[in-house]
């Protein structure tokens, strides 16, 4: 083996060692639901940070359908196995189409954060809103859990983080829960404004 070569692989284990981990532990929205994985809003922000921090790269483990209670019962695998300098929590949507306790999904999306912060993981909490027809106290209870959480865990969120895209058919698919590609590039900079602070 060559010297030359001996240094190319030195570089390139060091550039892995010295990169940082972002964990994306979401639902559909950010596992680019009908749409290619490469239009997504997480591998648009992968193509940003290759060129702004390229110390940093994505770890996106979102599943569509999924809960809060699943994403809690996944959490300590993804924290051990990436050891995430941030961890970006997108979950809760299914537990509102479900109709699940919002109670409980505060409780579970507490104790994904709390476990993310145990691991010296900076949370960055994107919240979601539901379709009104579950009435307006389980809207208001479902609303609720993302300001309550932001504010006791002292962590940085998105109220909504489909606001300007929710409401518009041009940038939504046909079933009306899931945005488009055309959708994409906008949630990911109204993410990225919120990253970027974190990233250091």
């Amino acid at each position: 083996m060559s010297r030359f070569v001996c240094v190319v692989i030195l570089v390139l284990m060091s550039q892995t060692l010295m990169a940082k981990s972002i964990v994306v532990l979401g639902d559909s929205i950010s596992a680019a639901h009908g749409i290619e994985v490469a239009q997504g809003w997480v591998a648009l922000l992968q193509s940003k940070l290759n060129e702004t921090h390229p110390d940093f790269t994505f770890n996106n483990a979102s599943i569509s359908g999924e809960t809060s209670a699943g994403g809690l019962a996944r959490v300590d695998a993804l924290l051990t196995l990436h050891k995430p300098s941030i961890l970006i929590l997108e979950l809760g949507a299914n537990d509102g189409l479900r109709g699940l306790s919002p109670v409980l999904m505060k409780s579970n999306l507490v104790e994904i954060i709390r476990r993310a912060q145990q691991a010296n993981a900076t949370v960055l909490l994107l919240g979601m809103k539901i379709p009104p027809n579950y009435g307006k106290r389980y809207i208001d209870l479902f609303y609720n859990v993302y300001p309550q959480l932001a504010k006791e865990m002292n962590i940085p969120t998105i109220p909504f983080l489909l606001e300007e895209v929710a409401l518009s058919s041009d940038l939504m698919q046909s079933d009306g829960l899931h945005p488009n590609a055309k959708a994409q590039p906008i949630i990911a900079e109204k993410i990225w404004q919120q990253l970027l602070p974190l990233l250091h």
